[in-house]
């Protein structure tokens, strides 16, 4: 049974993980975050020093670590009755995050849509992650060298898994908003996908 998603998209800090959060505490919408499985896994564990390794330089993690990781994850969730693959809507931010990705998991989800946060201002982005930097002391989010290149990836890499889901699945929003109104337009298509 392919799991029903919807994809959260947007360049680190546009505002995916707040939006997710808030779309997390609706009953039957479960939010998975990919930046915080790798964020909550130990150092010791061999999977946690290869993020630190790559979140340090502004890298993305490999592919296959990436979906493993998603993947024990949702199974451990569906073993522990908290994700009902049968009645539950998964909201996936920070996965796929290319192309590759997105195919790989193609036989798993079925993507009934994409938020797509956009925020055409780069000071904007910026300055709320070197904010969220000092709130959550976040290394990935501190260095402005580090901030820029995160950005460029996610350009280069992620733009093709728009295109892979097609104008059909693509919802943009205007994350310059503030996050209530982001909210708002994020709800209003919610609305018209469960319809």
């Amino acid at each position: 049974m392919k799991l029903r998603t919807i994809l959260l998209f947007g360049s680190p800090g546009a505002g995916k993980g707040t939006q997710g959060n808030i779309l997390g505490s609706i009953p039957t919408y479960l939010h998975v975050s990919s930046g915080d499985l790798f964020r909550n896994l130990r150092v010791q564990n061999p999977l946690g020093q290869t993020f630190l390794d790559y979140a340090g330089k502004g890298q993305l993690v490999p592919d296959e670590p990436t979906i493993k990781l998603w993947h024990d994850d949702i199974e451990n969730r569906i073993h522990n009755g908290i994700f009902n693959p049968e009645t539950d809507t998964l909201l996936l931010d920070g996965l796929p995050r290319n192309a590759a990705q997105a195919q790989l998991l193609d036989d798993t989800l079925n993507v009934v849509g994409v938020l797509n946060l956009f925020c055409k201002d780069l000071d904007i982005m910026v300055e709320r992650l070197q904010a969220r930097a000092l709130r959550e002391n976040r290394l990935d989010d501190a260095n402005l060298d580090t901030i820029r290149n995160r950005l460029e990836v996610y350009e280069a890499e992620t733009r093709p898994v728009l295109e892979h889901y097609g104008d059909d699945l693509v919802h943009t929003i205007d994350s310059t908003q503030t996050p209530v109104r982001v909210l708002r337009d994020v709800l209003a298509v919610l609305a018209n996908l469960e319809t």
